[in-house]
């Protein structure tokens, strides 16, 4: 994974695309696309894209854990559904 794990730092809040799709084991192109189409989790800034790395260590503990196929564009989907549920009973976002 990082460097930062293996040299006893605290691991990465974010990682990039390209980092991100190393682990999941796809092309950037793939998530880059995916990010597009608003079904897997990014922040922009400007014109550059990170991914939370808890987003990735969640979507592998859920396949992991059902040992099953997870969707990301529902998973997105139904993260997003829950943060705006949370901002309209005024809950923590």
């Amino acid at each position: 994974m990082s460097t930062a794990t293996r040299t006893g730092a605290s691991p990465p809040t974010f990682y990039t695309v390209p980092e991100a799709a190393q682990i999941l084991r796809v092309d950037a192109a793939t998530i880059y696309r995916a990010i597009r189409e608003n079904s897997f989790p990014a922040i922009r800034l400007r014109t550059r894209y990170v991914v939370p790395a808890r987003a990735v260590e969640e979507l592998a503990k859920q396949a992991s854990d059902t040992g099953g196929v997870v969707d990301v564009a529902k998973w997105a989907a139904d993260q997003r559904e829950f943060r705006e549920y949370q901002q309209r009973i005024g809950g923590v976002w």
